[in-house]
């Protein structure tokens, strides 16, 4: 049963509004701990390891200490403090491993694009050198993590639902729009935006999992209802497939016209497994992949940009199509891997620049090429680690929007890191993804950076104790009118007055 909002215990939703203006400090219950002197202790780990990265480097490289590395060394020290204090603040409950992993994959990413810039320095190829840019772009994505964590109560996304699906199609859009969009590489999925480019399907994710969490959660009544039970299943209705449908349509526009199988991927796995734990139906997984497979099927026997990344994928070692140039690319990065063997060749060691996208779509062959198969699992590790987190949080969370947000938001990294692995490591077709906080790619690492915003404010709802966490009122069911009167007058959770039922 949940608790009565505080405007219907006498307060008027005015009075409540101007109590959450003022931040309270929050009381620590005897016995319990915030843990952000563990995240402090753990975030000078996850330093240590980014700045061995670049100092191995320059010493390996150039035998001193360069000004760039200097200057991306110090951003990385800056960062940290600046995420630390900001989480200290706003999110003093949050799970205290989630920021320290990110911190430690963004640094050894960014230690491994030096790397590859004084390679690419002194081959003089001056347009590949982009340590700054992806300096800035942290940057960037660190204001937004800040601006994010802002918002006190995240069920308040649940009001800007519609919002957050209509502006994900219209990220999607924005590709086709010209002088606008871009095809690179034989897909449609970037923008240029002056001397930037960005591509909108990373920001689609984001918004897309906050309307999916929001419309499953409302619906999930009628989407586990049981129709026919066929070979021991229960099958949905005709009518609620309407939504299964449509976010499939969208995907397989993705795939056809923006010819991006990574997106399209991304995008209907995201749905169906919200769908999936929304409901606790299998059979909707088989009704997912029954819908997906044909049409992958079909594009890669009909389109020509995913025909050729599918033959370089299954005839790899073929000479023909190793000399045409499909598999070239895959083949390089899977000998770099080979070199690497147990413990790696060295950071500055190996010849990763011998790879295309090096510093991108291929930056994980780079980093098992000169660290080996110990560091590759140690960076796997790291994500795994990171995911559980986010599940855990998904958990411990008391509604049922922030339990799906939760699953939503790890599962899209977990699916994009397993493509991207899958995809170099030749157990999938090369989608185009970038990995999370390793790659070069300003739009991915600036997405990534809001969901970490979004798992800390999560994980901070999550650990508060029974006295400071905010009262957890299931809308899903109210009208329309009573269901915004209740999240109006709602408390947030900073307001230490405000206590749960016993």
């Amino acid at each position: 049963m949940t608790a009565n909002p505080p405007s219907f215990q006498g307060q008027s939703p005015a009075q409540s509004r101007r109590r959450r203006a003022r931040p309270h400090p929050v009381a620590v219950p005897p016995g319990r701990t915030t843990g952000r002197w563990v995240e402090a202790g753990l975030l000078i780990l996850a330093l240590v390891i980014g700045l061995s990265g670049f100092v191995l480097t320059a010493l390996n490289r150039t035998g001193s200490s360069p000004a760039q590395t200097l200057m991306l060394s110090a951003a990385l020290v800056m960062i940290a403090i600046i995420v630390h204090l900001w989480v200290r603040w706003m999110a003093p409950w949050a799970d205290p491993v989630i920021l320290p992993a990110a911190v430690a994959l963004n640094g050894i990413g960014l230690a491994m694009i030096q790397r590859l810039d004084l390679s690419y320095m002194r081959l003089e190829q001056w347009d590949l050198v982009i340590g700054m840019k992806q300096a800035v772009w942290t940057g960037l994505g660190v204001a937004l993590f800040c601006a994010v964590l802002l918002l006190r109560d995240y069920r308040r996304l649940r009001r800007w639902d519609r919002w957050a699906m209509w502006l994900g199609l219209a990220f999607l859009i924005l590709p086709f729009i010209p002088g606008l969009g871009q095809e690179i590489n034989g897909a449609r999925i970037w923008i240029h935006a002056g001397p930037m480019s960005f591509q909108p399907a990373e920001l689609t994710k984001v918004l897309l999992a906050v309307f999916f969490a929001s419309y499953l959660v409302s619906n999930r009544d009628n989407l586990a209802l049981a129709g026919r039970r066929i070979l021991g299943m229960n099958l949905p209705k005709p009518r609620h497939l309407l939504p299964l449908l449509v976010v499939w349509g969208v995907s397989i526009l993705v795939l056809v016209a923006q010819k991006d199988l990574g997106s399209s991927v991304l995008l209907f796995g995201l749905f169906v497994v919200t769908l999936y734990v929304a409901t606790n139906r299998r059979s909707w997984l088989l009704i997912g992949a029954a819908l997906f497979l044909p049409a992958a099927w079909f594009a890669a026997t009909h389109i020509s940009h995913v025909q050729s990344r599918v033959a370089g994928w299954l005839h790899a070692m073929d000479p023909e199509v190793y000399d045409s140039g499909r598999s070239w690319q895959l083949v390089t990065g899977l000998f770099g891997m080979a070199s690497g063997g147990i413990i790696g060749t060295g950071w500055g060691k190996g010849y990763p620049t011998t790879v295309t996208f090096a510093n991108s779509d291929f930056i994980f062959t780079s980093l098992s090429e000169e660290l080996g198969l110990t560091g590759s699992l140690a960076i796997l590790m790291l994500y795994l680690i990171l995911i559980e987190r986010g599940l855990r949080t998904a958990l411990s969370l008391r509604d049922g929007f922030g339990k799906l947000l939760a699953v939503g938001l790890s599962f899209t990294i977990a699916l994009q890191v397993f493509v991207v692995v899958g995809g170099v490591t030749r157990l999938i077709p090369l989608t185009g993804l970038t990995t999370p906080f390793l790659a070069y790619g300003g739009s991915s690492l600036v997405a990534n950076w809001i969901i970490l915003a979004l798992l800390v404010r999560l994980s901070d709802a999550a650990r508060r104790p029974a006295t400071t966490a905010p009262q957890i009122i299931d809308t899903a069911e109210l009208p329309t009118s009573i269901r915004r009167a209740v999240l109006d007058a709602a408390p947030t959770p900073d307001d230490p007055s405000q206590e749960a039922p016993a």
